[in-house]
């Protein structure tokens, strides 16, 4: 099967400390920020941010062919604001063996910079490259936040 790796990194305004204190609260903020992609996003192990926690993420219908997923936050370093999860349920996982992701946020001027990789392995070879949709998807939702954020100000 074909193993795979995504990088991409995004400009944000937010000071970085802002952000990464938005990015732990998202259980709560994405639901209520994109009410079009969302419909919940519930804690259903640990204490909704650190290593053990388990997300199970429901969306609407204007996510494409997903339902649901649950994510496990497998890393959580505050210090130097680094989150690690992988998804291990829901209809994605009909494409993918696995989906490991890390988002780590840095300071960069007056905002902030955030890396965000994603290492994959496809379920066949047959499963379509999905990258540009997941990079453009978590991008929409990383710059809504960070306007969120700018906002709340």
């Amino acid at each position: 099967m074909a193993a795979g790796k995504l990088e991409f990194e995004v400009d944000l305004k937010s000071p970085a400390d802002k952000f990464w204190r938005g990015l732990q609260d998202r259980t709560v903020l994405f639901p209520k920020i994109f009410t079009y992609r969302f419909k919940s996003i519930e804690v259903v192990e640990g204490d909704g941010i650190n290593v053990g926690t388990v997300r199970l993420m429901k969306y609407t219908e204007d996510t494409p062919v997903f339902t649901f997923s649950k994510e496990k936050v497998e890393l959580h370093d505050d210090a130097n604001k680094i989150l690690g999860y992988s998804v291990y349920d829901g209809e994605i996982m009909n494409y993918y063996k696995s989906l490991k992701g890390k988002i780590q946020v840095v300071p960069k001027g007056e905002g902030s910079l955030l890396k965000f990789n994603l290492e994959f392995e496809k379920a066949s070879d047959e499963v379509p490259d999905c990258a540009t949709f997941i990079q453009k998807y978590s991008t929409n939702c990383f710059m809504g936040l960070d306007a969120y954020l700018l906002k709340e100000e």
